[in-house]
């Protein structure tokens, strides 16, 4: 028999009792964290599962809602990966400089969540990118009034498939809560495109080709692999319909239904996955759900809502930044009101989805925002920065939420780690059949993504 000594006896009862300890320190706590989480999240649910969270695979085209109008394939959602991306489309810009040199990936690309990686996107007119798009400026041959810019902060087109109505103000969109409102679908304006009968999405793909100076010429896709793509996707319509801004608009939008952050950690919990969460995340994922109220508003796979709330942040004309296209008394700073007319409505914007927050540092629909733990902080005290706002108009959410330093760090924690899906680079193409460098093609922007 072998001898045991007195120290190896005492070395292997330590070794036990620090690996006991471990597990009663950090298992026990997880488990304990992860039963609260689900009581939270059950209690959240409107219908009390906790799969009402769940982001579906992007290539599981059952369970991503779409347009019946525009049933995904995998063959459309291919072509408007491409189109998407492609700076070969840059064909109809208000200087002769800026062809080809943009696309919508421009002021929507991945790295930065699908937004635009300044305060205010940049498309025609714009020239760099920088390391993550914050380098992107006005082209020194373009007046201030020629670029191609919104007056309200770039909206991302991350999880857009649980949006019924697109835009910070809801207009695009026949279906939905767009339904009444037909009257303010004005002739001769982007808002027309509503009269097609398609969901939002759709809408704003197609409208956007033309208000983004984007075009959809035969003569570029037969020179390119683009006419035999069109081809295979709307075979059953005939030639003379096939290749326009509506079928492309089409494919761009069923590709931006696959565009899904199923990567979070927080998708990864939902999944089984208990560890992936930090204790800080899934504290922070507690109170989200509870204390915080974070959920009266941000519902669902995509934590948004098809609702529109005046919460008192100010418009983009007061960021201390140059701005351009807007102004003081621009009718975008009026939210949903901008589009339905009615004062009810005014100053009020539509609830955002909160995925991948952390890779655009901007946030309201003005970029007033530059951290997530700003805006937590705001949300926190519930006291309007935007003086133009009369109280009467704010949401009756906005109020103190009474939460203590550490729980605004928890929650922030939550929004910043816990939501965000590292691998949003999957959706991009390697190449687009122009040729061209993408998100711009710009001189400097080309030298600035390495495509020179």
């Amino acid at each position: 028999m072998k001898k045991i000594t007195f120290f190896s006896f005492i070395a292997g009862f330590l070794l036990l009792a620090t690996a006991c300890k471990k597990d009663e320190d950090t298992t026990g706590t997880d488990l304990s964290l992860d039963s609260d989480l689900n009581a939270a999240l059950s209690q959240a649910a409107t219908s009390g599962n906790l799969s009402e969270f769940l982001l579906p695979d992007s290539d599981d085209f059952s369970r991503i809602p779409q347009d019946p109008l525009n049933p995904l394939t995998k063959e459309k959602v291919a072509l408007g990966k491409l189109l998407y991306h492609e700076t070969g489309l840059a064909l109809a810009p208000m200087q002769t400089i800026g062809t080809g040199t943009y696309s919508c990936a421009s002021c929507h690309f991945a790295s930065a969540g699908f937004q635009a990686g300044r305060f205010q996107g940049i498309a025609d007119g714009g020239i760099g990118f920088g390391i993550n798009g914050e380098g992107r400026e006005k082209g020194a041959l373009y007046a201030g009034d020629d670029i191609d810019v919104q007056p309200l902060r770039t909206p991302t087109t991350l999880n857009v498939a649980y949006q019924k109505n697109m835009l910070w103000n809801g207009q695009f969109g026949a279906t939905g809560l767009n339904v009444g409102t037909e009257a303010q679908w004005t002739p001769g304006t982007p808002i027309e495109t509503n009269n097609m009968g398609f969901e939002g999405v759709e809408i704003q793909a197609i409208a956007g080709l033309n208000v983004h100076r984007l075009k959809i010429e035969e003569s570029f896709l037969a020179a390119t692999s683009y006419k035999a793509l069109f081809d295979e996707v709307y075979a059953n319509l005939p030639t003379e319909e096939r290749y326009t801004r509506i079928t492309a608009g089409l494919a761009i939008a069923a590709y931006e239904r696959t565009l899904l952050a199923n990567q979070a950690p927080f998708q990864q919990w939902l999944k089984g996955n208990k560890a992936v969460l930090t204790e800080q995340e899934k504290r922070g994922a507690i109170l989200f759900f509870t204390k915080a109220e974070c959920a009266s508003c941000h519902q669902g796979p995509a934590l948004n809502a098809m609702e529109f709330h005046a919460i008192g942040v100010k418009d983009l004309i007061d960021c201390p930044e140059e701005v351009f296209r807007t102004g003081p008394q621009d009718s975008a700073n009026l939210g949903r009101g901008s589009f339905t007319k009615l004062a009810s409505d005014n100053y009020k914007f539509k609830v955002p989805q909160l995925y991948n927050l952390s890779d655009s540092p901007f946030y309201g629909h003005g970029s007033s925002f530059r951290s997530i733990a700003a805006v937590v902080r705001y949300k926190n005290e519930g006291i309007a920065e935007n003086a133009n706002v009369p109280t009467s108009q704010l949401a009756d959410e906005f109020q103190p939420l009474g939460l203590s330093q550490a729980e605004i760090d928890d929650i922030t924690a939550f929004l910043d780690n816990g939501l965000r899906d590292p691998n949003l680079k999957r959706f991009e193409p390697t190449s687009i059949p122009s040729g061209n460098c993408f998100p711009n093609n710009d001189p400097t922007s080309r030298i600035q993504l390495g495509c020179d």
